[in-house]
């Protein structure tokens, strides 16, 4: 019996919201944890020029092979925090692309029907998991769940390492991480 090839993995998303919603830091650890498990990644943070609560973005690119370029214009993934980032990166998602949104602050409604759209109430649950701040790792996790790229046991770990003088993130990191995977799952 002959196995099919395996399709190599070229993975890419934006994203974004406000300062200050842990973007950067999810996109660090996506990237983190796809290069432990020898992928070739990129992490790129974009900010806008506004002191505080202006606008945050990262592109990661993960790749079983070399990455040609680590300017994404066209992702095949989104994880967006607020209503402007709807508006601002919607229109660049692929065809057939999947659109993370924070349903807790998005109040506008996506206006393409050729995506699938997760709606994920992440500040809700990260209230549920006693910390708002915590909303980003909801996000991530649900996001984990639904894209094949890294693993749930490789994000863990690499939380651990980036958490390991700092026991008292990790635990609520972790757990809001969890919440966010098993959001999809219901």
């Amino acid at each position: 019996m002959e196995v099919a090839a395996k399709e190599p993995i070229y993975e890419t998303v934006i994203m974004a919201g406000f300062g200050g919603q842990g973007l950067m830091f999810i996109g660090k650890l996506l990237a983190y944890s796809a290069m432990k498990t020898g992928k070739h990644v990129t992490w790129i943070p974009s900010y806008g020029p506004e002191m505080r609560g202006g606008t945050a973005n990262c592109t990661v690119v993960i790749s079983d092979e070399q990455i040609g370029s680590p300017v994404i214009t066209s992702p095949k993934a989104l994880i967006i925090m607020n209503n402007p980032s709807l508006e601002a990166f919607e229109p660049r998602l692929q065809s057939q692309g999947r659109l993370f949104l924070n349903s807790s602050l998005i109040t506008h409604q996506p206006t393409r029907s050729d995506i699938e759209v997760v709606a994920i109430p992440a500040n809700d649950i990260a209230v549920e998991v006693g910390e708002k701040r915590v909303a980003n790792m909801v996000m991530l996790g649900a996001y984990i769940s639904n894209v094949n790229v890294v693993s749930k046991l490789n994000i863990l770990e690499g939380l651990k390492e980036f958490f390991e003088k700092k026991l008292q993130f990790l635990h609520m990191n972790t757990k809001a991480f969890e919440k966010g995977f098993t959001y999809i799952k219901h």
